[in-house]
């Protein structure tokens, strides 16, 4: 029996959507968002306006980065804590709402730690805050999704938790949001999107409604995505906001894979992008996995649905949108990269690697490295 899980009370889709928050129900509202976008945009501030006419208290928090340690997540929930909100809206990046999600369980249970839900000690409700979450970028799906990514400098790791507890009540997917994306951010989120459903699609733990939904994802961003980053119009935006979300709601129930291994590692070594460093490393991750039967097979019939082989058109899509080919030529020094390596390597291991379809031991996962390090394959696509 597989037990499955997608989001709790409801989904408002549509250009717009941000008003729905006018329906939902609480008198003390928490805003947690990332640095200054949604300010400059006036999200923030219609959010505001909304709450004002209503006659609800709100806070706004402030200054969650592209990669949030657990410091600044308990900075946060001290914040939140003195606030004491019913209703916790995050509105941002995915950062900002996996940031949110955690900070709500801390200020929910406040005698739980990190450690205790990093250990798988979390618990599956929240008991009295309600979670909000309205994406402003289309990669990570932590709308639906109930893990959230927290870095732990000490270890210079950037690790998933999880808990059914951090899957938020309520999503928002308003298309008018993601319109103030700099093209960059639309790239490395929309690859990383691409990632989730691609890694999601071909993950054995998968079953015949994950593996629906994730390719049906995939299509979708294979086909959206060129014009979301061409025109950037509110229609392509939409489109790969839901798509997006698609892709969450399947490898949340299925698992990812070694992309994501790497890109943790990478991401909590270096404090890089981790839309990027997924986006180099995809098509790498693709031919590596692709010498298991299955993998193949499944491939082959994403391959037909979209009218191309589906590593060159990653591989194309990469040229397209700017994307460097190897991490090396994204401008990770060869110094920092053998000074780091087996650390680099151990963390690589870890995570979403031990669902990876084909099972990864050191040896092998050092060629994968090295091969995405500076592009030069150094294992066969055959077993």
């Amino acid at each position: 029996m597989k037990e499955m899980r997608f989001n709790k009370d409801r989904m408002m889709i549509g250009p717009g959507a941000l008003s729905g928050i006018k329906a939902i129900t609480g008198q003390r509202f928490f805003i947690v968002s990332g640095e200054s976008s949604m300010v400059k945009n006036g999200a923030i501030g219609r959010i505001k306006d909304m709450l004002k006419e209503d006659g609800r208290a709100y806070d706004v928090y402030l200054g969650i980065d592209a990669n949030p340690t657990v410091d600044v997540i308990l900075k946060g929930t001290e914040r939140m804590k003195a606030f004491d909100p019913d209703v916790v809206l995050a509105i941002g990046g995915g950062s900002a709402i996996d940031a949110a999600k955690v900070m709500s369980l801390l200020c929910d249970y406040p005698t739980l730690t990190i450690e205790e839900i990093r250990e798988g000690k979390a618990p599956v409700k929240r008991k009295k805050i309600m979670l909000v979450a309205a994406p402003s970028t289309s990669g990570t799906a932590s709308e639906v999704t109930w893990a959230a990514v927290a870095t732990f400098p000490e270890e210079k790791l950037k690790v998933g938790l999880k808990t059914p507890a951090f899957i938020p009540d309520i999503a928002i997917l308003d298309g008018e949001l993601t319109l103030s994306m700099p093209q960059k951010v639309m790239v490395e989120s929309g690859m990383d999107a691409l990632t989730h459903a691609l890694e999601s699609y071909i993950n054995k733990g998968n079953n015949t409604m994950c593996k629906a939904i994730s390719k049906a994802a995939a299509e979708g961003l294979f086909s959206w995505l060129p014009q979301s980053f061409e025109s950037g119009d509110i229609i392509s935006r939409q489109k790969v906001h839901e798509f997006q979300s698609l892709a969450g709601l399947s490898f949340s129930n299925s698992g990812l894979g070694m992309d994501h291994g790497i890109a943790h590692a990478f991401g909590g070594q270096f404090n890089l992008s981790h839309g990027l460093l997924n986006a180099i490393a995809l098509p790498y991750v693709l031919r590596y996995n692709s010498r298991d039967a299955s993998v193949r097979e499944d491939l082959d019939i994403l391959s037909q649905a979209i009218g191309g082989d589906v590593i060159e058109r990653v591989e194309k899509f990469k040229k397209q949108f700017g994307v460097p080919e190897s991490f090396k030529a994204m401008g990770l020094s060869e110094e920092d990269f053998n000074a780091h390596f087996e650390t680099l390597l151990d963390n690589s291991l870890k995570g979403s690697t031990v669902r990876n379809p084909v099972p990864m031991t050191r040896d092998e996962m050092e060629r994968v490295l090295k091969s995405v390090y500076d592009g030069q394959i150094r294992f066969t696509e055959e077993q």
